[in-house]
């Protein structure tokens, strides 16, 4: 069992960590100067990680597979959004599709 005083010290500790990169950016941003290039990279490598999050939390539940439901309504909202569609009509047939499927014993 974890003891108070170090729960409340590794929360602080936590905390001035969080804002210490927070206060970086715009402290450091007139002195470091990064090549349009590295940007790019950046940029392009911020899309990747939450991409890569939304894979993962759309195939998996925890460390087991989440099934085919789950995957079909990610694969509509996917297909939605790259459609252009309204994001309630988006939230709505991609829960729709889940439901539907699960309803239908689909896992």
């Amino acid at each position: 069992m974890i003891s108070a005083p170090v729960l409340v010290g590794s929360a602080v500790l936590l905390g001035l960590g969080t804002f210490a990169f927070r206060a970086a950016g715009p402290l450091l941003h007139a002195r470091v100067r990064v090549s349009p290039s590295v940007q790019s990279v950046m940029s392009m490598s911020a899309t990747v990680l939450l991409v890569a999050l939304a894979v993962t939390a759309a195939i998996f539940d925890g460390s087991s597979p989440a099934g085919w439901a789950r995957a079909a309504g990610v694969a509509v909202a996917i297909v939605l959004a790259w459609r252009r569609a309204p994001f309630v009509l988006i939230v709505l047939l991609a829960a729709g599709t889940t439901a539907l499927l699960r309803l239908l014993g689909v896992g």
